[in-house]
């Protein structure tokens, strides 16, 4: 299923996709959000249902509007990728280029927006706005001390994140959460695919345009730690919870991998698509 939230008539309301409608199964910006958590199956929630809208008469929200706590993001988690980024004088985390362990860090809940959402990079002081396309897992049955083996089992479906971020503010700041942390500086959607439809991510490839031009490309079986890796390692120590996002990393071909950097101005369109999720497209303003 696509599942999905969208806006009509100044209302929220989540659903699944089914041709060009969408079958409303719930009203407000938290519906899909608690049909995670609550553990509702999709038939359950899905038989209810009698309205349905046009999808072209409604605007699409982030499928989770509103995260129950901030999205959780891996740093330099393709090979490529972290040899880019620590080659590009950007990198203060760390003296070797690939890690030998996840680097995780969190992006704040109200940077999250919908696709067709102007992100505002004019919110960036230092206008050093770049652009991170990413596969995104929303977790569905939550756990500490997931067992790789198990991981998957723990996977409710997969999105696109977009992780925008200030060049400057991270670098100067010595850390991540100010510079990716910024109102509108999350893209999400345009909706989630049941892990039971989506294709085995390391099928799925990533292609990041820019005003067109394809910046990135790259298959996410590149990843330097897997996704059942990255769940092993987060709940070896906390609890992940139903409708958790985590975001498992960029490949190669940023902005500041260009010299010199090519950062994003007010205007400029950003793509990103992965295979069987659709695309995730946002402006610059």
């Amino acid at each position: 299923m696509k599942l999905l939230t969208v806006v009509h008539d100044g209302q929220y309301h989540a659903g699944y996709l089914e041709g060009d409608e969408v079958v409303v199964c719930g009203s407000g910006s938290g519906a899909l959000r608690a049909v995670i958590e609550q553990g509702e199956t999709l038939e359950t929630w899905a038989s209810g249902s009698a309205k349905r809208l046009r999808l072209a008469d409604v605007t699409l929200a982030a499928p989770i509007p509103e995260p129950r706590r901030d999205i959780f993001c891996v740093g330099k988690n393709y090979f490529a990728h972290a040899n880019e980024f620590h080659s590009s004088g950007f990198d203060s985390t760390s003296k070797e280029a690939v890690p030998k362990a996840p680097v995780i860090f969190t992006k704040a809940t109200t940077s999250v927006c919908a696709s067709g959402e102007t992100v505002l990079g004019s919110l960036d002081p230092t206008a050093s706005v770049d652009y991170e396309g990413e596969l995104a897992v929303i977790i569905g049955t939550g756990g500490r001390s997931i067992s790789k083996a198990d991981a998957y089992d723990h996977v409710f479906g997969y999105t696109i994140v977009n992780d925008v971020t200030s060049r400057e503010l991270q670098k100067t700041h010595g850390q991540w959460v100010i510079g990716k942390g910024i109102d509108t500086f999350c893209p999400m959607g345009p909706w989630i695919v049941t892990r039971d439809e989506a294709a085995v991510p390391e099928d799925m490839e990533l292609v990041t345009e820019i005003n067109g031009e394809t910046r990135q490309q790259a298959r996410v079986d590149g990843l330097v730690f897997d996704i059942p890796t990255l769940i092993e390692t987060m709940s070896r120590t906390m609890t992940l919870l139903p409708g958790d996002i985590i975001a498992t990393g960029t490949p190669e071909g940023v902005g500041i991998g260009f010299k010199p950097p090519r950062y994003l101005k007010a205007g400029d369109t950003m793509r990103v698509s992965v295979t069987g999720l659709g695309s995730l497209e946002n402006k610059i303003g």
